[in-house]
């Protein structure tokens, strides 16, 4: 496994994100509030996290949701996995959203949202009036069954 170091400034009161075991892929988020906020049933809210970074050309973060949110409260993330370019430095939001019948209420600290860091790559297009045929070809969307 690689490792890179990312710049970051921490405005919240929470650790920086952290990957729990040596196989993670990604690190918790938390949220950077100075009140509980309840998110009521299909309601949704920008999170903040306190989080700036500098990630290297080349790289992108992604902001998706945690199972355990998700199985237990049924709370995930909108426009998941969420996109944090190399040249974005605002403060990292995480977009949650209740997708269960109760209210769910996030308290300052708490974690909701993993990030995994990922290498991307930029490409150029050749316009062309074909493209190659495979053995799947215009198959998708459930193609191969159940």
């Amino acid at each position: 496994m690689s490792s890179q170091t990312v710049r970051i400034i921490n405005r919240s009161n929470n650790p920086l994100p952290a990957y729990a075991t040596p196989g993670s892929a990604g690190m918790d988020l938390m949220a950077h509030l100075t009140a509980p906020i309840t998110l009521a049933p299909m309601e949704r809210k920008l999170i903040p996290t306190g989080l700036f970074m500098e990630l290297p050309e080349g790289l992108e973060a992604q902001v998706r949701p945690r199972s355990g949110l998700a199985l237990k409260h049924g709370l995930t993330c909108l426009n998941s996995p969420g996109t944090i370019d190399s040249d974005y430095r605002g403060e990292i939001g995480v977009i949650l959203a209740n997708l269960s019948t109760a209210p769910h209420t996030i308290h300052p600290g708490d974690r909701i949202a993993q990030m995994v860091i990922a290498p991307v790559m930029q490409v150029g297009w050749e316009l062309v009036t074909e493209i190659g045929i495979t053995a799947r070809n215009e198959g998708g969307f459930g193609h191969t069954g159940k």
